[in-house]
């Protein structure tokens, strides 16, 4: 805890963000970070609860009262190493995790938690500054391989886990970088990809052997790694997106929301020219989809300079502030506005998408919608109906369908291994006993997206942390790598 009485004498203060108009202008990152004052004000804040809830409020169980009263006490040195012992990568999760951390803290019962993801990043990025991050090599070699599939937040930190206590370890990604996500699907205006560089290249410095532009069951035989390895990680995203199958999908203009957000990212990146964004200057833009990667395609479609955006979400408008004796210390349902929504865009609620219109050469032009209700049948499930007489239309150049990922991609690695897969079309696996985030497969593990469907990076990370825990166990029978 920080300060016996700090969250009685110290208001809640929290990182700024530079101006709209200002931001707009680039894909830089655009947060102002708290002076290390402040900072130690808000680790004060850190009340003794008796139950940190924060603890189970975050899903890689951060020590979170041990260093938030270490910046208190201005000893970021210590505070690292206490970062460090549940997180891999704290620079990613201090800047893109939805904090659910925050709102299990007990001073969110009265709406002023303490700023955890804040006081995160500064720690981690202060310890970049000084040059306290260095690499953690192997007191010794194991003699044996493992081959991780998958280099987003779970595979990096399954291959990091690893290599540390002496494996081999090689890291397979189909793209030019590695990251997954956090390299090309994520907008450099919320995670620069430097951030990401430094933490590969310490990897790499740690003995982690890259092969990017490889896919596994495509460029290299699934079954060459089970031949090759004394055992394979399975850590790819859930990459295949949900459709959206109305009259005139098939029109100019439509485009799954992760194309058009990598189109974006690998230019900005130098990955290829401009000429292969999907550009949305001077166009009415519609967002299908409510969540994160909606977001991030309304922001960058505001750096384009599109005409307009329209963000549809199929769901009612959540309350504006939960009912905290009812759902504290859980992760609410209320409604959220993004950065990224706040720099221009409508936002229409309970609506569905019924065609898309286009013109005589196959270019869209006009989506027509219509307002749906939801209502709780007798068993109390939810039920959608739509509205009579409630039909719209909207114009609509570029339309982008974000709603979400029902699973791996099947064709490929996973059809040539014959793993098993669970009712929802990932990798099966458990996370307990002793053979946790084992596959059908000998050898085989799964962790992140690939075996828990679409989720939040910082479940990956600690995914990724849990299954090396498991590979260390199987290949040596023991393990001291933390769960």
């Amino acid at each position: 805890m920080g300060k016996i009485t700090g969250f009685k004498e110290f208001k809640q203060v929290d990182r700024r963000y530079k101006g709209v108009e200002e931001r707009l202008k680039h894909f830089k990152e655009f947060v102002i970070p708290l002076d290390e004052e402040e900072l130690s004000r808000q680790g004060a804040r850190c009340m003794d609860c008796g139950i940190p809830f924060c603890h189970s409020g975050c899903p890689v169980n951060n020590l979170i009262p041990d260093w938030n009263d270490l910046v208190y006490n201005d000893d970021y040195r210590e505070a690292l190493k206490a970062l460090h012992l549940t997180n891999n990568f704290p620079e990613i999760t201090g800047r893109i995790c939805p904090a659910p951390c925050q709102e299990s803290c007990t001073l969110n019962l009265i709406d002023e938690p303490v700023t955890i993801k804040s006081i995160e990043c500064a720690i981690i990025d202060k310890g970049f500054e000084e040059g306290w991050v260095e690499p953690v090599l192997a007191r010794e070699k194991t003699g044996k391989k493992v081959a991780v599939v998958g280099s987003g937040p779970a595979g990096m930190a399954a291959a990091q886990q690893l290599v540390r206590v002496g494996h081999e370890v090689a890291l397979f990604e189909k793209e030019s970088k590695v990251g997954g996500l956090t390299r090309f699907g994520i907008p450099d205006f919320k995670l620069e990809k430097d951030v990401v560089e430094r933490r590969v290249q310490q990897m790499v410095t740690e003995g982690v052997e890259i092969h990017t532009h490889t896919h596994i069951g495509k460029d290299i035989p699934g079954q060459q790694l089970l031949n090759d390895y004394d055992a394979v990680v399975l850590s790819g995203g859930s990459e295949q997106p949900r459709d959206l199958p109305v009259p005139g999908r098939e029109l100019e203009g439509i485009h799954f929301a992760m194309d058009f957000l990598k189109a974006n990212t690998k230019w900005v990146q130098g990955i290829h020219g401009e000429d292969q964004v999907i550009s949305a200057k001077d166009k009415h833009v519609i967002v299908i989809g409510g969540g994160d990667t909606g977001s991030d395609c309304i922001g960058t479609s505001s750096r384009h300079g599109a005409k307009s955006i329209t963000q549809l979400e199929i769901l009612p408008k959540p309350p504006e502030q939960e009912d905290k004796p009812l759902v504290w210390p859980d992760w609410p349902n209320k409604l959220r506005t993004s950065t990224s929504q706040e720099e221009g865009c409508e936002r229409l609620f309970s609506v569905a998408t019924k065609a898309f219109i286009g013109d005589d050469k196959g270019h869209l032009k006009t989506i027509r919608c219509i307002k749906v209700e939801w209502d709780q049948d007798d068993n109390g499930r939810w039920q959608m109906s739509e509205v009579a007489g409630s039909e719209f239309e909207l114009p609509a150049d570029l339309v982008t369908l974000a709603m979400g990922f029902v699973h791996p991609v099947h064709e490929g690695m996973l059809e040539e291994l014959g793993v098993e897969l669970d009712a929802m079309g990932n990798v099966k696996g458990d996370t307990e006993g002793d053979k946790a985030y084992a596959t059908s497969l000998d050898k085989v593990f799964a962790a992140g997206d690939m075996r828990r469907g679409q989720s939040l990076v910082v479940w990956a990370i600690r995914e990724g942390r849990q299954c090396a825990h498991y590979v260390d166990k199987y290949l040596m029978g023991e393990t001291a790598l933390p769960l």
